[in-house]
C-alpha cells in the first residue's frame, strides 16, 4: 500500500481512549508493554531503551513496564504513581491510554486518567483473586460513565492457566459487577508477561474461546457512546476580527449542528440561525463532537464565553441549585458552607455545598453518614451556586454533566462532580395540571361506555393492589388476571417491574419520582378503563396523597383499593429477590419500609392479610367484591 494511503487510513480510524486500572502489581503497564510491543508500536530506540534500563535494574529479561513507568521512583518502587499516556495505532483503530495508579492513596490520579476514556480495562491478579481495589475501580468506571469495560485476569501463567480459577474469579466479579450500571462488560484470561490472549491467543488456554485483547479493543463498537442527540455547544470565546465578522468558538460537547439550524442561546434566550460552521480546514456541512469550531449565526446577538448554544426544542436544565456526586481530590477535607469556583462547561461561578447525603465505601457500595469528605473519598452532595448554570445529568451527557471544585485561595483543583437526578429536580407535573399546549382538546369517540360494556359484558374498573415488597401484590395480582380472563373477563396487569422497563424507565425511587411514576400509572389505567378494560395494578405506591391522586385520574366508580396487608418481618422473610437484604446493608437507597416510608391505607375497599390467606383466598375475595359491586357477572 502506497504510503500516502496508509497515512489516510490512519486518519481516517476512530480513537478509542482506554485506561487501565487494577491492584497493586497486577500488571498494568506490563500489559500495555506487551500490548504495544507484539504490535509492533514500540521504536526500536525506546526498545534499546528498556533493555538497557532493564539490565541496570538487575531484572532478568526485558521490563516491558518500564515503557510505561517513566518516574524515577516508578522504576524504583516497580508500581505505577501518576497517569501515563501512550498513543499507538493498528490497521483498525487508533488508541490513547491512560496507565492509572492502582494505590488507594492515588484514586484522584486514576480518576483524572478514566474521566475521558471509553473504556477501562480491570486486571485481576490471578493468584489473588478479586480485591478491594479491583471493586473499587470497578465501582469508579461504573461512576465516571465508562461505557465498555473489560475484565482481564492476568497472570494466568502462574496459576497454570488453570480454567477454574478463571472461572471462580469471573463469577465473583460478574455478583459484585451486577449492582453497578456497566452497559458493556467481558473477561479476558491473559498472560501480560508471556503474551498470551494479548495480541495473539497463544497455546496455553485452548478452552478461551473469546476475544485477544487487542482483538476486542479494535472491534468494541463505540460509535454511539457520543450523544449526537441534545445539541450543546459551550461559548469559550468570541472571535471578533474585524467588523465583517463575529464568530463563537468553541468544542461541540454533544449533538450535531449544521448550517440553517435554529439555536437558541442560553441563558439569554435569544434566538438565530446558524450562518456557517468555520474551522481550521474551512467552511464545514456540519459538527459533532467533539470538533472545536466556530458557529457564526445570521443575527447580531449578545452571547459571551459560558453561554450556550442549543437547538429551541432540547436545552438543557437551567438551575442554581444541582446534586452530584463528588470526589474529592486535596488532601484539606471537604467543607460545607465553604465558598468554592465550580468550573462547569466554559463558565466559572461561586457556589458552596449545603449538604453532604452520605460517603460511599467503594469496597462493598454501602452508604455511610459523614461529616466530611477526605483525600480521595466520594459522597454525594448538594450544591447552591451564585449563578444558574446550564446542565444535564452526567449519565446524558458528560461534558454538561461534569465540573471541577476550584479552591479560592490556592487556585487548586479540589473535587471533581458529577450531576444526578436532573429529571428529579425538575419536578413532576400535578394530575390536575393543564397540557402545555393550548391548541389541544379532548375529542370523544362514537363508541360509548354502555357499547363496550355491551360487547364485552363486565364493567370497566381498576384494582389497585397496594403493599410492601414481598407482601404478595404480583402474585395475587397475576392469580386475579388469569382468573378473569378464564371467566371471559376482559382484564390486564399492571405491574411495577414491568412499567420501570418501558414507559417509566428514567425514573428513579425518590418522593417525587415515585409521585409521577403513579400519576402515569393511573393515566394509563384510565385510558384502558375508557376502552372498557378491567384493569389489575400492582404497585407499592407508598403515599397516600398519591393513590387518593391515582383515584381522582381514575374516578371513584372505577377505583377499587386493596391493602396487600403484611407485616415488614414477613415481607423480609420472603424477600424473594433479596432487595430488603441489600436495602439493610446500605446497596439500595430509599427503600419502602427500611429506607423510605409506606403510608397504610386508611380506608380501603379490601384489606388481605397475606400472612393468613392463601393466593387462591385473597384472590376469591376480590372476585366477590367485584360480583358484588356489579363489576362482573354473578354466576349462575
Amino acid at each position: 500500500m502506497p504510503i500516502e494511503e496508509l497515512l489516510q487510513q490512519n486518519r481516517d480510524a476512530d480513537l478509542l481512549r482506554f485506561t487501565t486500572a487494577g491492584s497493586v502489581d497486577d500488571g498494568k503497564s506490563t500489559l500495555i508493554g506487551r500490548l504495544l510491543s507484539d504490535s509492533k508500536c514500540i521504536y526500536e530506540d525506546q526498545l534499546a531503551a528498556m533493555e538497557r534500563d532493564s539490565k541496570k535494574l538487575n531484572r532478568e529479561e526485558v521490563d516491558l513496564a518500564l515503557l510505561m513507568d517513566g518516574l524515577k521512583s516508578e522504576r524504583e518502587q516497580g508500581i505505577t504513581i501518576d497517569v501515563a499516556y501512550r498513543y499507538f495505532s493498528t490497521p483498525r483503530r487508533r488508541f490513547v491510554i491512560a496507565d492509572t495508579p492502582g494505590h488507594e492513596q492515588y484514586t484522584r490520579n486514576m480518576v483524572t486518567g478514566a474521566s475521558t476514556a471509553n473504556l477501562a480495562i480491570v486486571l485481576i491478579d490471578a493468584r489473588n483473586g478479586v480485591l478491594t481495589q479491583s471493586k473499587r475501580h470497578g465501582f469508579i468506571a461504573s461512576l465516571l460513565g465508562i461505557p465498555h469495560v473489560i475484565v482481564a485476569v492476568n497472570k494466568m501463567d502462574l496459576v497454570d492457566y488453570s480454567e477454574e480459577v478463571y472461572e471462580e474469579i469471573k463469577e465473583e466479579y460478574v455478583n459484585f459487577m451486577a449492582k453497578l450500571d456497566i452497559r458493556d462488560l467481558c473477561y479476558i484470561p491473559i498472560s501480560a508477561l508471556r503474551g498470551d490472549n494479548v495480541v495473539n491467543p497463544g497455546d496455553n488456554m485452548p478452552w478461551y474461546k473469546g476475544a485477544t485483547l487487542l482483538s476486542h479493543l479494535e472491534s468494541v463498537y463505540i460509535a454511539s457512546d457520543r450523544n449526537l442527540i441534545d445539541l450543546r455547544f459551550p461559548v469559550q470565546y468570541v472571535n471578533r476580527p474585524n467588523l465583517d465578522f463575529r464568530g463563537y468558538c468553541g468544542t461541540v460537547a454533544s449533538g450535531v449542528i449544521r448550517p440553517g439550524d435554529q439555536v437558541v442561546a442560553m441563558p439569554s434566550g435569544q434566538t438565530s440561525r446558524v450562518k456557517s460552521i468555520v474551522s481550521f480546514d474551512g467552511d464545514k456541512e456540519y459538527a459533532f463532537p467533539p470538533e472545536s469550531v466556530t458557529l457564526c449565526l445570521e443575527d447580531e446577538r449578545d452571547i459571551s464565553r459560558g453561554d450556550m448554544l442549543c437547538h429551541p426544542g432540547n436545552v438543557p436544565h437551567m438551575t442554581r441549585e444541582v446534586e452530584a456526586m463528588l470526589v474529592w481530590m486535596s488532601e484539606t477535607p471537604f467543607s460545607l458552607n465553604k465558598p468554592y469556583f465550580i468550573k462547569h462547561t466554559t463558565n466559572t461561578v461561586r457556589g458552596s455545598f449545603k449538604e453532604l447525603s452520605y460517603r460511599v465505601n467503594p469496597n462493598n457500595l454501602h452508604r455511610e453518614d459523614a461529616d466530611s469528605l477526605d483525600l480521595n473519598e466520594i459522597g454525594r452532595v448538594s450544591l447552591e451556586l451564585f449563578r444558574p448554570i446550564m446542565c444535564d445529568a452526567y449519565s446524558r451527557n458528560h461534558s454538561t454533566g461534569s465540573f471541577v471544585v476550584i479552591d479560592l485561595m490556592s487556585n487548586s483543583t479540589v473535587a471533581a462532580g458529577m450531576i444526578i437526578d436532573r429529571e428529579h429536580a425538575r419536578g413532576v407535573p400535578e394530575e390536575s395540571a393543564e397540557p402545555v399546549s393550548k391548541n389541544i382538546h379532548r375529542e370523544a369517540g362514537l363508541v360509548s361506555a354502555s357499547d363496550r360494556e355491551r360487547l364485552l359484558g363486565h364493567k370497566p374498573a381498576t384494582i389497585w393492589l397496594t403493599g410492601l415488597s414481598g407482601s404478595g401484590k404480583s402474585t395475587i395480582g397475576k392469580d386475579l388476571e388469569k382468573r378473569l380472563v378464564d371467566e371471559g373477563v376482559a382484564c390486564y396487569i399492571l405491574d411495577g417491574d414491568n412499567v420501570r422497563h418501558g414507559l417509566n424507565r428514567e425514573l428513579g425511587f425518590s418522593a417525587q419520582d415515585r409521585k409521577e411514576n403513579i400519576r402515569r400509572i393511573a393515566e394509563v389505567a384510565r385510558l384502558f378503563n375508557e376502552a372498557g378494560l378491567v384493569v389489575v395494578t400492582a404497585f407499592i405506591s407508598p403515599y397516600r396523597d398519591d393513590r387518593e391522586a391515582a383515584r381522582r385520574i381514575i374516578g371513584e366508580d372505577h377505583f377499587v383499593e386493596v391493602f396487600v396487608d403484611t407485616p415488614i418481618e414477613l415481607c423480609e422473610q420472603r424477600d424473594p429477590k433479596g432487595l430488603y437484604k441489600r436495602a439493610r446493608s446500605g446497596e439500595i437507597g430509599e427503600f419502602t419500609g427500611v429506607t423510605a416510608p409506606y403510608e397504610e391505607p386508611k380506608e380501603p375497599q379490601l384489606r388481605l392479610p397475606t400472612g393468613d390467606l392463601t393466593v387462591d383466598a385473597a384472590t376469591e375475595e376480590i372476585v366477590a367484591y367485584l360480583r358484588q359491586q356489579g363489576v362482573i357477572p354473578q354466576i349462575g
